[in-house]
């Protein structure tokens, strides 16, 4: 089996995977129900860090960028279902109930979903269709999946309308807090731009206004200049880090790192080694 399988393309995926430990970088689109079969599964953003194992269910909120780790526990797989709310089947949602948001939420980004029996009965109800590969369900049946999925949170949790049913469209946010919070993050500065609420010309003439340099000069200054700062001061190896900083690779980081600062990343190292 692929892991993650589509069981619905684009809407329902299965991820399954026997022994490795995997983090990866994710971008949240759509509010997202995560399904946690077994295993650990561990979600950071700038904002929050959760963590669920098996049984346990997690709502994440559109537009949001984050790290995923993924681990299976001793004696068991890892395998999660992740279910995509899009826009378009939440407002068909709104439709056909007669639904709508009645205020702003207020509430956290993610949240960990408190279980009951009805959402046990809708959690185990969907697992079968995971593991087989969605083989025996039609796309109407896994539409019919996600509204229940949909009913049942409400149910649970009324407040979450004004979660799900926000369509506004993302209002223009703190600039200087959000590039400081999520510099990291190896994105394109269109994807920044969208999360802020902004258009790319936009985006560009706020951030030389907030920063004084234009976005990929600023984000590559001040990813090498935190890389110094573990090098420096906390002796880590650019290999436990380049990654985290956003590189798509340690010779990328390593021919940036000696463009900007004259020196190899290596040759610091070593120089702080032969002084201890």
């Amino acid at each position: 089996m692929n892991s993650p399988a589509e069981i619905l393309p684009g809407v329902i995926f299965y991820a399954y995977q026997s022994a490795a430990r995997k983090e990866r970088l994710c971008l949240w689109n759509h509010h997202t129900l995560i399904l946690q079969v077994s295993g650990q599964f561990v979600m950071e953003t700038s904002g929050q860090k959760i963590s669920m194992n098996g049984g346990e269910m997690l709502l994440i909120g559109k537009n949001q960028l984050g790290t995923v780790a993924k681990t299976p526990l001793p004696g068991c797989n890892y395998e999660t279902i992740v279910i995509s709310l899009q826009e378009d089947l939440l407002r068909r949602i709104v439709l056909e109930e007669k639904l709508e948001a009645d205020g702003k939420y207020i509430g956290p980004s993610n949240l960990l979903i408190p279980s009951n029996d009805f959402l046990q009965g809708y959690f185990q109800s969907v697992v079968p269709y995971a593991r087989s590969s969605g083989a025996s369900m039609t796309d109407e049946m896994g539409i019919l999946k996600v509204k229940e999925g949909v009913k049942l949170l409400l149910l649970a949790l009324p407040g979450l309308r004004n979660f799900l049913f926000d369509f506004s469209a993302p209002y223009k946010i703190d600039l200087v807090k959000f590039m400081l919070c999520n510099y990291q993050f190896n994105v394109p500065v269109e994807k920044f731009a969208e999360l802020t609420g902004r258009s790319l010309a936009a985006f560009k003439r706020d951030f030389i206004k907030a920063f004084g340099a234009p976005p990929r000069q600023w984000l590559m200054d001040r990813r090498l200049n935190e890389a110094k700062y573990l090098i420096e001061t906390k002796h880590l190896k650019p290999s436990s880090f380049y990654l985290d900083l956003g590189f798509e690779s340690l010779s990328h980081f390593s021919h940036s790192f000696k463009k900007k600062f004259g020196a190899a990343p290596t040759s610091l190292n070593y120089s702080l080694s032969s002084g201890d």
